[in-house]
């Protein structure tokens, strides 16, 4: 009809009237190959480092095209255990994720906690919610999830990504850089060597754990 109108409009549009495409269908599956986790993560507080980490996959924008930077963060400290940079895929990357929680669990049994119960709390997302990602958690990690539509259950997590994400626009100029794999270890280097966090009394994440007799 000579009409012309975005993508969103369209979809809404789509959704008001109930027209749904019949090329891809849904299917539910819930209790088959994907779990969903409670949230367990009901404050904030913790008494040691690996108590409760948060974990999440944030998009960094570059001048040679988009990233997807997995994060698994210590709720004690608000240290970066582990992280993976690579290539944006819609937050899909299947790979991006096995390796940021591999690399997290090499640390955890690195510093001596292999045997000690820890909570990771992530999103409902595809990759989280899978069965095969989730089974290479061994028995002491407790899986934790925030309710759909819900980030205020990881709010650490959630305003971290933008805090970040700030700070490496401007103190960085991440996006016109040569090399953003350089850039991001970094950054993850001084943000748990030398960035000071009013959260743990104005300390580095290493300063204030080893004050605290902690490895």
């Amino acid at each position: 009809m000579g009409i012309y109108f975005s993508n969103q409009l369209c979809h809404k549009l789509c959704k008001k009237i109930g027209l749904k495409s019949q090329a891809r269908i849904k299917v539910n599956t819930a209790g088959k190959e994907h779990d969903v986790y409670p949230n367990l993560l009901k404050d904030m507080q913790t008494t040691r480092p690996f108590e409760k980490v948060c974990t999440d996959t944030t998009m960094v924008r570059h001048k040679s095209g988009n990233f997807d930077w997995n994060i698994y963060i210590d709720l004690y400290d608000g240290t970066i255990l582990s992280n993976d940079f690579k290539r944006y895929n819609h937050g899909h990357d299947v790979a991006n994720h096995y390796e940021a929680a591999r690399l997290f669990i090499k640390e955890k049994e690195k510093r001596g906690y292999t045997d000690q119960e820890t909570i990771v709390h992530s999103d409902q997302g595809p990759v989280y919610t899978s069965g095969a990602f989730n089974s290479i958690f061994n028995y002491t990690i407790k899986r934790s999830m925030s309710r759909v539509g819900t980030p205020t259950d990881n709010p650490i997590m959630e305003a971290l990504n933008g805090w970040i994400k700030d700070e490496l626009r401007l103190d960085y100029n991440f996006y016109n850089s040569d090399n953003p794999h350089e850039i991001i270890q970094e950054y993850v280097q001084y943000y748990n060597t030398e960035r000071l966090a009013f959260r743990i009394k104005y300390k580095t994440p290493q300063q204030f754990r080893t004050e605290m007799g902690h490895k």
